[in-house]
């Protein structure tokens, strides 16, 4: 029995307890529901809040807390020599040991000692997975008890149910909230410690990006520049290229679909637009590297131009094509939900169709269009795969669409690969990448939000 399986078992206690928990309300009313204080489902939810809950809780504390544990457990068993490595090395053995556990590869050729510990790993993590599925379904019984004894026509289920959903819910905003939080303090506090390495004026300002610090100190030719404007005008200009092709087509189809097309051609050709969403970005890279890009280069050497083999301008074509439907799909949903009274209005007062389009429904529906192209232009972003195939790791200082160039995510994914120290200037230049580009999408946001509030009260 795995963890999924236990989380089953669970459920399906939940569903027999909701069936049983309805029923025994039914039954205690006489099959009378104007009887009963709450709805039947609602004691049946009773009983399965009862069975599921607790159960899971502690499931999910045991699994967070169980590795920590038993690594305790386990270097608690090891020699005293043992236990007086240093951090690193403590943690290297650990490793050999989980890696021996599993059957997977090790650092080195295993001693007796390490056979033994990898063999009482696998006993206390056995034992510690029986412990849990002792208790997981101890106390999904217990519940299912608790939750059934306590349903009768007068119990306030009601009150109770929504208490606890609304207490869940509660919880689910805060995790929510606590990680947006901590994925900007992580940004901010590596951030700040690569700035106390790399000047931030340099960082911000600096023309030339190399980020090759030196491992060792007599290493020659990795003094490194970190200078990020390259690297954020490369994202810029794949950014813009990749808006220039989705929105026109993306808002054109939204039109043609929500006001011109039939619902027949409609119900076929929005299915077949949406599938552009679903296709691996890694597919688009393929294409953009196998198909685009050498079209592109062999295009412009008919016409006397000189395009590199990996170019901004396939990137940014084929990121335009992959983000279409961001643009079409929300746009439409928002076409369609203008009010059909702002329409014969305009018919009324004698605008055409294509007057109405223009001076009504598209600025009624401006504040929606704003948050697709927005969500689109984050996509196009946060996008890597495409922009490592097709446009290069180079970090060019360029507006020219034929050069090769590169962008922050392509970079971020760059530094954070290989066996650079992680406190080293190369690797935490990742994280002030990742703060610029926070800061900047949260500039947008703010400009779009302006923006909607403007249209919204001279629309609502």
């Amino acid at each position: 029995m795995n963890s999924l399986l236990l989380i089953a078992i669970l459920l399906v206690l939940s569903a027999i307890g909701y069936q049983v928990g309805r029923k025994r309300a039914l039954a205690g009313a006489g099959g009378q529901i104007s009887g009963l204080h709450s709805l039947p489902s609602y004691y049946g939810s009773y009983v399965a809040l009862w069975c599921a809950l607790p159960a899971l809780l502690v499931i999910g504390l045991w699994l967070g807390l169980q590795s920590g544990i038993v690594d305790s457990l386990l270097i608690s068993g090891l020699p005293a020599s043992v236990q007086a490595l240093s951090e690193g090395q403590l943690n290297l053995l650990l490793s050999d040991i989980r890696n021996l556990a599993a059957g997977d590869i090790t650092s080195k050729t295993p001693d007796p000692m390490v056979l033994a510990a990898a063999e009482r790993y696998n006993d206390l993590r056995s034992t510690g997975f029986a412990a849990m599925v002792v208790v997981g379904l101890a106390l999904g019984i217990a519940g299912f008890f608790i939750g059934w004894r306590a349903i009768n026509p007068s119990f306030r289920a009601r009150p109770r149910v929504e208490r606890i959903v609304h207490w869940l819910l509660i919880i689910a905003s805060a995790i929510a909230i606590l990680t947006t939080i901590g994925i900007v303090l992580s940004l901010l506090f590596e951030s700040i410690r690569f700035f106390n390495r790399v000047s931030p004026v340099e960082f911000l300002f600096g023309l030339n990006w190399s980020p090759q610090t030196a491992l060792r100190a007599d290493q020659v030719g990795a003094t490194g520049a970190f200078g990020a404007v390259p690297i954020f005008a490369g994202t810029f200009l794949i950014t813009i290229i990749a808006m220039l092709v989705a929105v026109p087509i993306g808002l054109f189809s939204a039109i043609y679909m929500a006001e011109y097309a039939s619902p027949k051609f409609r119900a076929i050709v929005k299915p077949i637009l949406e599938i552009l969403a679903g296709i691996p970005t890694v597919v688009y890279g393929f294409f953009a590297a196998l198909t685009i890009a050498p079209f592109f280069r062999g295009f412009g050497e008919s016409i006397g131009l000189d395009v590199a083999s990996e170019s901004a301008l396939a990137a940014g074509v084929v990121m335009g094509i992959m983000i279409i439907p961001f643009v079409s799909s929300l746009s439409d949903d928002v076409i369609n939900a203008v009010p059909q009274s702002l329409r014969d209005g305009s018919f009324a007062m004698g605008a055409t169709h294509s007057e109405t389009i223009r001076q009504v429904i598209i600025p009624a529906a401006l504040p929606g269009i704003v948050g697709s192209v927005l969500l689109a232009t984050s996509r196009a972003i946060g996008e890597t795969m495409i922009v490592v195939m097709a446009a290069g790791l180079a970090a060019n200082l360029s507006a020219n669409p034929l050069e090769a160039v590169t962008t922050v995510t392509v970079q971020i994914v760059t530094l954070l690969v290989g066996d650079q120290e992680f406190d080293s200037a190369k690797t935490l230049a990742a994280f002030a990448l990742g703060l610029v580009l926070f800061t900047i999408t949260l500039c947008l946001n703010v400009i779009a939000l302006t923006v909607v509030r403007k249209y919204r009260e001279k629309y609502d």
